[in-house]
Parts: structure tokens; sequence; C-alpha cells
């Protein structure tokens, strides 16, 4: 699977886990959108009420999102509610493909997937997902030989004089000690201020994390696009950290 491939389809109703709750007013843009990280939050939030549904928050308690997918095809405006669905849709024994489907009342249609490591608290390094684990996550999919292959990889663009200093703050900080990987798309929102058009039609956004990014580090973005895109890059020290591309899509 690469940048421009379909998701992977919803499973049978009623399966997978669902939840619903009100767009919030602290997740919106000001003409009313809700933003890429207002969805990762939502993506966060199912993920641990989901946890706690099940089995999985005492045998895999701690995942890490390696990368976050997220397809536009209708946006959410507030006032709304949305209706999530959460569903694994390919795995293998340290990690899964986690998908969710966002409606809304008044139509909006976003599909996200999450490419999730499941992490030992012990060690913090990724370990093997329990028996009883994968045979919850295995009741949407018959992918069990998930393979990590990067959609954003290859070196940064040569530095221009226009790179962005990304400012930390201590409330990015996840219990880890790590930024969470919601504050990255605060840096995607501010480029795509500029980008209307890429908003205009349906279109998908991809976050790949490489390495975190810790409290007091220098981080810089550089950005680079095109008719059809914008990618970004945050770098320290000239090593990226992670890679974000959002660009028009046409399967919807």
């Amino acid at each position: 699977m690469d940048f421009d491939q379909p998701l992977a389809v919803p499973p049978a109703d009623g399966l997978g886990f669902a939840t619903s709750w009100p767009v919030r007013t602290g997740d919106v843009a000001p003409d009313n959108r809700l933003r890429f990280d207002g969805i990762t939050r939502y993506l966060q939030d199912i993920g641990s009420d989901n946890l706690d549904a099940s089995e999985l928050a005492d045998l895999d308690p701690l995942w890490i999102v390696r990368r976050t997918v997220i397809d536009v095809v209708r946006p959410a405006l507030w006032p709304d509610r949305i209706h999530l669905r959460r569903w694994c849709s390919g795995l293998s024994t340290r990690w899964s493909a986690m998908r969710v489907q966002l409606t809304s009342e008044k139509g909006a249609l976003i599909e996200t997937e999450g490419f999730w490591i499941n992490i030992s608290p012990d060690t913090g390094m990724p370990t093997r997902i329990s028996d009883k684990g994968i045979a919850l996550l295995s009741r949407t999919t018959d992918e069990h030989r998930l393979k990590w292959r990067p959609w954003l990889a290859g070196p940064p663009p040569e530095d221009d004089g226009t790179d962005a200093r990304f400012h930390l703050r201590s409330t990015d900080l996840d219990p880890m000690g790590h930024v969470n990987n919601a504050a990255y798309w605060h840096a995607v929102e501010d480029h795509l201020v500029a980008r209307p058009d890429l908003f205009a039609a349906p279109h998908r956004a991809v976050l790949e994390y490489n390495a975190p990014i810790t409290a007091g580090e220098d981080v810089h973005v550089r950005c680079r696009q095109d008719a059809e895109s914008m990618s970004l890059w945050f770098l320290v020290g000239g090593e990226v950290k992670a890679v974000a591309r959002v660009s028009g899509i046409d399967h919807y």
C-alpha cells in the first residue's frame, strides 16, 4: 500500500468499536472546519476508549502510532455530532493497522487509518501482541502479515533559507515525554492557511513519525509545495523526525 491507495473497506455492520460525541469548538478552525489536530485527538480518544472497553487495556495497554492517514471526503463542521467506528484492518505480531471512520449527523465523512505499534511498559520497546489481543483484533481482518513500509521516504530537500521554527510548549508533551502526535498537526494547519485550494475537494493527509521529538529540542519545519500537494519535514539538527504530506484524492 502507498500514498495513493484506498483504505480498507469497513467490516460488516456491528463489528468494531463505536462511540460518538459533539464536535468541540476547541477543535475547529475559524471557518468551523474540524482541524487535523482535532481529528487526531479524536483518534487518540476512541483508541483509549476502545482499549478500556476490551481486555486489551490489561493485556496490551501501551501503543504508539507510526503513521496517521486522514482522508477528508466531506469535512465535519461545527456544530455537529461525530459518530466514530474503529476496527483492525491488518496486523502482525507486534503492530496493527487501526481504521477509524468518522461520520456525522450533517453528512461529514472522514476515513482514517493508524499504524500502531505495541510497546512493552517494562522496556519501552516494541513487543509481541498477546494471544488474546491477536484474537480480538483478528475479528475484523484476515490480514495477519502486515508489514511496515514508509509512504513518505527519501531525504528532505535542500535548505533554501525558508525553514520555520516549530516552537514546543510544555502542553505538547505526552506521558512518555514525547511531543504528542496531535501537536505535529498544528504545523500542518499553519502552513495550510495559504492553501485553501487543498481543502476545496476530497484530500488526504499523511503524517509519519520517524523518531520522537522531546522537550528542549530545536525543531524546524521545511515546507515544499506544488499545484497538487504540500509536504513538510520536521527537522532536529538535520535529522528528519517526521514527514507530512497533504494532497487531493480521487478514489471516493
